[in-house]
Order: C-alpha cells, then sequence, then structure tokens
C-alpha cells in the first residue's frame, strides 16, 4: 500500500482543479494587478473575482475580505489591527488557541500594548466555559476576545454564534480563528457576529502561502503590513495571484459538495474510533468525539503509557502513515503539547492525532488500525 497521509490538519493535498485553474494563470496572466495597461487590468479583474467568490460564499461583501499570506498573518492582523484601532487594554483567549493567536496576545501583553490578558476556563475535553467568558467581560468590557472555532489537535467545536452574541453584549471586539474549519463548515458571517474570522488555504486542498481575512463593514482598522495601496490599501504588497485564484477555487470547490464530504469523512472518523476502542486496549480520545461536538476531521487518541513513546510517531511513518501528536508538557518543560497540557492530559501518555481528508478510504484506516494495534502491542508497559 502506498503512504497513508492523515495529516490534514497540519496542511492538505492540492486539488487537481486547484492546480489547473493556477496553472492557466501562471501560464496566462502574468501582470500586476496594480499596474493600469491591459496586462495588469487582466490579472485585477481575476483578483476581484476571486475576491467576490469568497465574499459570497461567507455571506459577506467583497470589501470586507482581504488576501494575506495565511492563517498566521490574518490571525496577526485582527489582533494587533483591532487592538490598536479601538486602544483595547484587556484581551481574553484560551490556553488552547494556536500559537499565531496565543503568542500573539503574549507579546502584546509583553509590550505593554494591552495590560491585562485574561484565560477562559476550559474543561478537560476542550470545552469554552461560557458563563466564565461572560464574568470576565462584565469585568472588563470593550476587550478583545480571541477563541477558535475547532480546535487544530482536539477537533472540539466551540459555538461561537453563542460566544458572537456575548460579545455583542459587552461591546467586545471578537476575532474568531477559523483556519481549521474554513471549507468544512458554511459560515455565514451575517449570522455569526463575529468581527473577524479567517483562512488558510491550504487546510482545503487550495495552496500554501494563501488565505484571507474577513473584516466586517463596521470596523475600522489600520494596515498591519505597510507599502503599497494593494488589498484597498489594507495590505502592502504585490499580491499572490495564483494563490488568491487557487484559493477561491478550493473554497467554491468545498462548497460545492461540502455535506457529501462531510458525511463520509464522518463515517471514516467514526469507523477508526470505534475500530480502535475494540481492538486496542488502554486507549481513549481527547477532546470531544460526538460529531454535534467535534470537527470531523480530527481525531485526537491518546494511548496508554508506553515504553519508548516518543517513537510512536517514528514507528507510524516508518510503516508508511503520516499523522502528528505528542504528549502533555512535562512539569518544568516547554516541549510537548500546549494544547493537551491545556485541557490537562496525562504527560505519561503519548497521543496522536489522525486527522482526514475527502482522499482518505476505509482500506486505509484498517492498515492503520492494523499497524497501530501491532506498535502498542510490542511497546506496552505492563
Amino acid at each position: 500500500m502506498d503512504r497513508i497521509y492523515l495529516d490534514n490538519a497540519a496542511t492538505t493535498p492540492l486539488d487537481k482543479e486547484v492546480i489547473a485553474e493556477m496553472v492557466n494563470v501562471m501560464e496566462n496572466y502574468y501582470g500586476n494587478p496594480s499596474s493600469i495597461h491591459a496586462q495588469g487590468r487582466e490579472v485585477r479583474t481575476l483578483v476581484e473575482k476571486a475576491r467576490k467568490t469568497v465574499a459570497g460564499l461567507l455571506n459577506a461583501v467583497p470589501a470586507e475580505i482581504f488576501f494575506t499570506s495565511g492563517g498566521t498573518e490574518a490571525d496577526n492582523m485582527a489582533i494587533r489591527c483591532g487592538i490598536a484601532a479601538y486602544g483595547i487594554k484587556h484581551a481574553i483567549t484560551s490556553k488552547i488557541e494556536h500559537h499565531a493567536v496565543e503568542h500573539t496576545l503574549e507579546q502584546l501583553l509583553k509590550d505593554g500594548v494591552i495590560d491585562k490578558l485574561s484565560f477562559v476556563r476550559i474543561d478537560s475535553k476542550g470545552n469554552v466555559d461560557y458563563n466564565h467568558l461572560e464574568e470576565l467581560l462584565k469585568e472588563n468590557p470593550r476587550s478583545m476576545v480571541s477563541l477558535m472555532h475547532a480546535n487544530n489537535e482536539l477537533g472540539t467545536l466551540t459555538d461561537i454564534e453563542r460566544v458572537g452574541d456575548i460579545c455583542e453584549r459587552y461591546d467586545a471586539i471578537y476575532h474568531c480563528d477559523t483556519v481549521q474549519t474554513m471549507g468544512h463548515y458554511q459560515h455565514d458571517v451575517r449570522k455569526l457576529k463575529a468581527h473577524f474570522i479567517v483562512c488558510a488555504a491550504h487546510k482545503l486542498h487550495g495552496p500554501k502561502g494563501v488565505g484571507f481575512i474577513y473584516v466586517n463593514h463596521a470596523v475600522k482598522i489600520n494596515p498591519l503590513i505597510y507599502g503599497g495601496a494593494q488589498e484597498r490599501n489594507m495590505r502592502g504588497g504585490t499580491e499572490n495571484i495564483y494563490g488568491i485564484v487557487g484559493l477561491a477555487k478550493a473554497l467554491e470547490m468545498a462548497y460545492s459538495k461540502m455535506e457529501e464530504h462531510q458525511q463520509e469523512i464522518q463515517e471514516l472518523k467514526t469507523y477508526m474510533k470505534e475500530k480502535l476502542t475494540a481492538e486496542v486496549p488502554g486507549i481513549f480520545f481527547n477532546g470531544e468525539t460526538d460529531p454535534q461536538n467535534s470537527l470531523y476531521t480530527v481525531l485526537s487518541v491518546s494511548f496508554p503509557e508506553m515504553d519508548m513513546a516518543d517513537m510512536l510517531l517514528f514507528n507510524l511513518d516508518i510503516n508508511g502513515i503520516s499523522a502528528s501528536g505528542g504528549s502533555a508538557c512535562s512539569s518544568g518543560s516547554n516541549i510537548g503539547s500546549h494544547v493537551l497540557t491545556g485541557i490537562a492530559a496525562d504527560p505519561n501518555r503519548p497521543s496522536v492525532r489522525f486527522s482526514f481528508s475527502k482522499y482518505n478510504t476505509k482500506e486505509e484506516i484498517d492498515y492503520v488500525i492494523e499497524k497501530v494495534k501491532h506498535i502498542v502491542e510490542q511497546n506496552i508497559v505492563v
């Protein structure tokens, strides 16, 4: 069997139709979209067509979509520019956010841009304590709130519409990291009440190095990157034309078959969960796993304590299986998963995140379970 790729939460393979769309642009459209001549205008049209496509899928208007280099830049833009524009001195996040959010807020605190950074409580499965969020906002209205839609390691979903309602009551600025869910769930920004949501194209079978930020029309911010009038004066730098076209194509394709892919991938995840439970003693799952509360592309497996636990991913790799994982940070050590530490996972139990896409099959899952079972049997601590 060929190598099995189950690390789609890290990045996804490019769809062939996306590649074809990008190659067409590479071969036939080389103008600078800021140029006023015919070749420049041609390329500008491609960018604006892509912007219109993205906006239409999100129920946004084109003027609310700005293309970036990816999710990390988009998160930084939302947080840094939102805080600066409104003079915000208090931010709220969680201990299990992506580092693009957590590290950015910690740096703003260190630099004195904000005076206080609060962490909303989460439970052992990564669920947000909404009552605690409201308590924090009662004490500190007009805060910046940054909470992700789906945790990239656990798969646990946050009720982002509920978060939006709470933020609205306390006049808070709300940024939602939607990198893991963009293209996997429908996002209607008119219902969401978020001021910012973000995308990285490579999480939905698009190219790396491109993403976007949605900025609600009611929010007025200054650019994060200066140096040109690109992106409607909101992001300096010549646009990544091939990437932008590829992003729009990938998102359009994701929306066109979203329900079909969701059902197929959820069935694979459920099948793997049930087979692992039946055939590998001592395992359990990190985060939520039921379909209503869990991202259908992610399954985080906690394995029993075993000899050479740090070699688990390596053993999977030499058996042709690509996945990711780790363990909770040990006391006094920065090495390990801050997410697993954030939910107080046992640091002696190694975890593996298996993440799925439309290209995975049941036969692949059977092979993975067979190899996992063998590896655990050979290494388990008695």
